[in-house]
């Protein structure tokens, strides 16, 4: 069953309540934040989370965001050992507690990249965009060291270790699309850019825990088809970003749901052919009327448009 998800914050305000209000249960959870740019997912931290969310009628889905994944596990770097022992440690205490779906990146370096952030849209509306001219240059570091097959060979080293764990925790892991998909970016390689590289993640480790967060946008910046990327992926696809893009890789605009260039609703039908069952979250939303813009793309009106739109897709492809 396909499951509409909202992006809460870890401690109640009326976000949690409107998600609610309109019949969302299932929250994802980007990192608990302690200060000075430091997050913590100690059990402790967690059972209270949890606690709080059952309590308040909301069920924790997906952890996301800023894991404890660090750049000496994606470079393979010294160190990296203590840091996977750390990684299994969280996964361990998630399911312990039952969270089904870890989402995590292997974006080394640079994380998610947008250059703009006003682009307007329809109606006036606001909308973030990537242009990669506007991001070259840049210090040389570590990471621009590194070669793509660096970073694969860390990548399989790391599955190795963690996917077993993984699997007996009962935690899916899904690895969600370099953002933007581009084969480098300042100079750092990126291997997580197409549905080929995702075949080769897939292989290595080859079990349901080593699953997708299946990123529309990013999918469809790599230019696949993404009725044909769902179905090709089928049940190793464990949690899906909804939202799509004008472009491609090197040069984008986000879109609102309804008005981009993919069929929204073969998506859907997509995801019910090859049995999909897990949280399916709106993700990147046009700024709407009387928000700041402060947070782009993460606005709560957009964000309640794409699940009124998601429900409705959900409802109209049924049969």
């Amino acid at each position: 069953m396909i499951r509409p998800a909202l992006v809460l914050p870890p401690e109640p305000d009326e976000r949690w309540e409107l998600a609610k209000q309109v019949g969302v249960t299932d929250a994802v959870i980007h990192p608990l934040e302690i200060g000075d740019g430091r997050t913590r997912w100690t059990y402790d931290d967690l059972r209270g989370l949890i606690n709080w969310l059952e309590a308040d009628g909301l069920s924790l889905s997906v952890i996301e965001g800023s894991v404890p994944l660090t750049d000496r596990i994606r470079l393979g770097l010294d160190g990296r050992d203590d840091d996977i022992a750390e990684f299994e440690r969280f996964l361990r205490d998630c399911g312990e507690l039952d969270v089904p779906v870890v989402a995590y990146d292997w974006m080394a370096g640079v994380r998610w990249a947008r250059t703009e952030a006003h682009v307007e849209s329809r109606g006036g509306s606001l909308v973030t965009g990537f242009d990669e001219r506007k991001v070259r240059g840049g210090p040389e570091s570590v990471a621009t060291e590194a070669t793509h097959e660096d970073l694969w060979d860390a990548f399989e080293y790391f599955i190795g270790e963690v996917g077993p764990v993984a699997e007996e925790a009962g935690v899916k892991l899904a690895l969600h699309p370099d953002d933007p998909p581009r084969s480098d970016l300042r100079g750092i390689p990126r291997i997580a850019t197409s549905v080929e590289a995702y075949d080769r993640v897939l292989d290595a480790y080859d079990s349901e825990y080593n699953g997708i967060t299946f990123c529309q946008g990013n999918f469809a910046a790599m230019g696949a088809d993404i009725p044909d990327a769902i179905r090709h992926f089928g049940d190793r696809i464990n949690f899906v970003h909804f939202r799509d893009v004008e472009g491609d890789a090197d040069r984008f605009v986000e879109t609102w749901h309804d008005d981009g260039p993919t069929d929204m609703a073969a998506a859907i039908r997509a995801y019910r052919d090859v049995g999909f069952d897990g949280p399916m979250r709106p993700d990147h939303v046009p700024t709407m009327a009387g928000e700041d813009n402060h947070n782009p793309g993460y606005h709560t009106k957009g964000r309640l448009f794409a699940i009124g739109y998601m429900k409705g897709l959900l409802e109209a492809t049924t049969n």
